[in-house]
């Protein structure tokens, strides 16, 4: 998005919108309604359903007939190939509305969410591709009167509950990949975001999914959440959170034992030796942890450097921190955008508060912005951080940097590992040796090296520890979305059993 264009205006009035059961949408009618505001502008954009117990019941009902009947699930994968290709083009032409919505409801900066909308595109592309080469085994191998087959065949009805955070991408991160298996989809979005999900319904809708294969529920996630992870015809859930409420998520599931994939909490280490390239690694740790505003399961929050260069790096990552624009997520130009929750907003701040207290050094930042609406947070580095203080041992989900020194490499890496969690990590080094040993040895699923948050559909996502379990994205994605049958098939006549 060109960073000259003029910052985009807001709704005269907010949006209604219904929600999508049996590709049917369907209007709040005497349900309750959620007003969402802008968390930059402080004023109503958009109006969701607060759907009820029994409103996911009919969608459940749909999502399982549309399976049952082998609409989505039977046919070729060509066939569903050539609909996801459709969705991926359908994408980009409404990329600019899809930002817009998003910015409006989260708070980002437009040109963050517009790249995010447009890699969602190459995501439909890889799945459609994924779809067409899901294979099984033969066994040729069991002598001559038997022959094996191992089969994938789709798990069936997925339930989707996805954050506020990146409410489009992490849910394109997903649902490509569960239809290219062949699955149905009943999606419940964060209640403060759910525009964009509503949104991509009707592009699944325009490109051909047949009705009933992709549902949307709305409301909020300890009515409707907590009764899909208990829900007995789900046959899987799909969750993106906290730890905490993968905890919960975990023991709903019991009922009918349905198989969850789980990407949780991280407090995600950046390591940088004093060999790398540290205005490069200035650079990518800044945007390690401002990218999104800190909002981000795999943001690098804790920083820890070689001690040799710890004092010079740490005031390379302020002056990079000092020059953030911060502001309207409207405007092109803006890096950084608000926070999307008043109860995030207040977190974030009592941890910086709490930072304090427990002896920490602010850097800079640490204080509330006020730009006259919205609710925004500057930048914070702490320097003289000790690994016992709750901003270097819980995941503050915002713009909160923690600095650690080390001064050998096991230290980095036991620093790096010295938490629950184990969800992303990233080294900076030009020593390949260095690198390897460090990768290798950090336990985090997703690792970075010289770079940071960089990606595309073909690398699974995933976490170790209490980060979840399960994979999304790649082909490991589809597999996840699929279960295993194994077929014994007997050549010419039986031995008998009974003579």
């Amino acid at each position: 998005m060109d960073k000259n264009a003029p910052a985009l205006s807001l709704p005269a009035e907010p949006r209604e919108f219904g929600f999508l059961v049996g590709g049917q949408w369907i209007a709040a009618g005497d349900r309750e309604v959620f007003e969402r505001s802008s968390p930059a502008h402080d004023v109503p954009v958009s109006k969701v359903v607060k759907c009820t117990p029994a409103d996911l019941d009919m969608a459940v009902a749909a999502a399982r007939e549309a399976f049952e009947d082998g609409r989505w699930s039977r046919i070729p994968a060509v066939e569903r190939a050539n609909v996801l290709l459709r969705v991926a083009q359908i994408i980009r032409r409404r990329a600019d509305e899809i930002a817009y919505w998003e910015t409006l409801e989260n708070g980002k900066p437009i040109a963050q969410a517009r790249s995010e909308v447009d890699g969602t595109a190459g995501m439909f592309e890889y799945a459609a591709g994924a779809a067409r080469a899901l294979h099984g085994d033969a066994f040729n191998n069991l002598g001559d009167g038997m022959f094996g087959l191992v089969t994938r065949e789709p798990i069936g009805v997925v339930g989707l509950i996805t954050p506020w955070n990146f409410p489009f991408l992490i849910l394109c991160e997903r649902v490509p990949y569960i239809l290219a298996a062949g699955c149905t989809i009943v999606a419940k979005p964060s209640e403060v975001t759910s525009a964009t999900t509503l949104l991509l319904g009707e592009v699944l809708q325009e490109a051909g999914v047949p009705d009933g294969v992709f549902n949307v529920v709305t409301g909020s996630g300890s009515t409707i959440g907590q009764a899909m992870t208990e829900h007995l015809d789900i046959d899987m859930v799909s969750f993106t959170g906290s730890t905490a409420v993968g905890r919960s998520c975990v023991q709903a599931a019991a009922g009918n034992f349905k198989k969850l994939g789980l990407e949780l909490g991280g407090k995600n280490p950046q390591i940088v030796f004093a060999d790398a390239d540290l205005e490069d690694a200035a650079d990518g740790v800044a945007f390690g942890i401002g990218f999104n505003t800190g909002q981000c399961c795999v943001s690098g929050s804790r920083l820890i450097v070689e001690r040799s260069v710890a004092q010079e790096f740490e005031q390379l990552v302020a002056s990079k921190f000092e020059k953030i624009k911060v502001g309207d997520p409207l405007d092109p130009a803006t890096q950084v955008g608000a926070i999307t929750t008043p109860a995030q907003n207040k977190t974030i701040m009592d941890y910086i508060t709490k930072g304090r207290e427990q002896g920490a050094r602010v850097v800079c930042g640490g204080e509330q912005l006020d730009f006259g609406r919205g609710q925004y947070i500057a930048p914070t580095v702490f320097g003289d951080v000790t690994g016992d203080m709750a901003i270097a041992r819980d995941e503050i989900f915002g713009p909160v940097l923690s600095v650690m020194p080390f001064d050998t490499e096991e230290e980095a890496i036991a620093i790096a590992n010295d938490t629950v969690y184990g969800l992303a990590a990233s080294v900076w080094t030009k020593n390949i040796d260095k690198a390897l040993n460090v990768t290798r040895r950090v336990r985090a699923g997703r690792f970075w090296v010289n770079t940071t948050l960089s990606g595309g559909p073909e690398l699974p996502i995933g976490g170790f520890k209490q980060s979840g379990w399960g994979r999304e994205a790649g082909v490991y994605g589809v597999e996840e979305y699929t279960q295993i049958k194994s077929v014994h098939i007997e050549i010419g006549k039986r031995d008998p059993w009974v003579s």
